[in-house]
């Protein structure tokens, strides 16, 4: 029995071992789970921030477009209502889904954001509709909607702690003093 004892603080010492190796290997496999878990859903927040706004900006594209046929865009495409009306009630349905996702899924400062932008994407649309003529007031639209979509963009960088970006604001015509 004295040989037992004699081994039993090594005997101890293996128990203790074994069971802090097998504590920090589960606590290893949580924490890396939890990273993965964490990573999978910003990479599919993206995905859905993403599609929304190519859904928006095929809107956003077409009421160019039509605004050109107008009068007033310098867009190189022109394109009358009746000819973009079944394109922008496609770009609509299209943006529904995608809608439904960014809510789903969207932190509150983005999906605020987006409705924002939205908002005056509508707004275009109906200015359009409407057959309103006045660049002036088309410009002003323009920039409310760039507005609105470099606030998506920041809102979404922001939730996915990624750097800031380009605001992605150039001229569209050439300045005067370039001619």
């Amino acid at each position: 029995m004295s040989a037992f004892l004699q081994q039993l603080p090594a005997l101890i010492g293996a128990v203790i071992g074994a069971l802090g190796s097998y504590v920090a290997l589960a606590r290893s496999d949580r924490d890396r789970f939890k990273r993965e878990w964490a990573a999978r859903w910003e990479e599919r927040r993206l995905e859905v921030y993403a599609e929304y706004a190519r859904s928006l900006k095929k809107s956003v594209t077409l009421t160019y477009r039509v605004a050109a046929h107008m009068g007033n865009d310098p867009h190189p495409h022109p394109l009358s209502v009746a000819e973009a009306e079944p394109l922008l009630a496609r770009a609509t349905d299209d943006r529904d889904p995608s809608g439904e996702a960014l809510i789903m899924l969207g932190s509150r400062e983005v999906v605020e954001q987006a409705r924002t932008w939205v908002t005056v994407v509508m707004e275009m649309e109906r200015f359009l509709r409407a057959g309103t003529r006045d660049p002036r007031a088309w410009q002003a639209l323009l920039e409310r909607q760039r507005a609105g979509r470099e606030g998506y963009y920041a809102a979404v960088r922001e939730d996915l702690r990624l750097p800031p970006g380009h605001p992605a604001r150039w001229p569209t015509m050439p300045d005067a003093e370039t001619r």
